[in-house]
């Protein structure tokens, strides 16, 4: 279990890290930007719920183990983000960008990007702190 609690937050950061340095940019320069955004769009979805679950097995054993301090509380927070941002955020960013209220849009983005900049700051944290 000491393992997986070492190792899971830096699998997700792994991940994030690639996905917004590598794979996203990538997408715009090789496909069109309207099929572009489709795709990224259909991606989110997975990379939230695959990152978010990582983090609930990852709260579910820092507790498990006895673990209730600051550890545990930045687990929970990020998990929050993960669940904020797939269940909340990006429903709301489809449905502006849908009707196309750029304003909404681009504020909404926005908001996911700091969102996601905090998950990442906050894994190194909690991989800091786990070390």
């Amino acid at each position: 279990m000491e393992l997986l609690i070492k190792i899971i937050p830096s699998l997700v950061l792994g991940s994030m890290l690639f996905f917004s340095i590598a794979i996203a940019p990538k997408i715009f320069t090789v496909l069109p930007n309207e099929e572009a955004g489709k795709f990224v769009r259909s991606i989110f979805p997975t990379y939230y719920m695959y990152n978010g679950l990582q983090y609930l097995l990852l709260t579910i054993l820092l507790f498990y183990t006895g673990q209730n301090g600051n550890t545990l509380y930045l687990s929970c927070l990020i998990l929050f983000f993960f669940i904020l941002s797939n269940y909340i955020l990006m429903p709301q960013i489809n449905k502006s960008r849908d009707i196309d209220n750029q304003k909404k849009f681009k504020l909404l983005h926005f908001l996911s990007v700091v969102i996601n900049f905090l998950i990442i700051v906050s894994s190194v944290i909690l991989i800091l702190l786990i070390n």
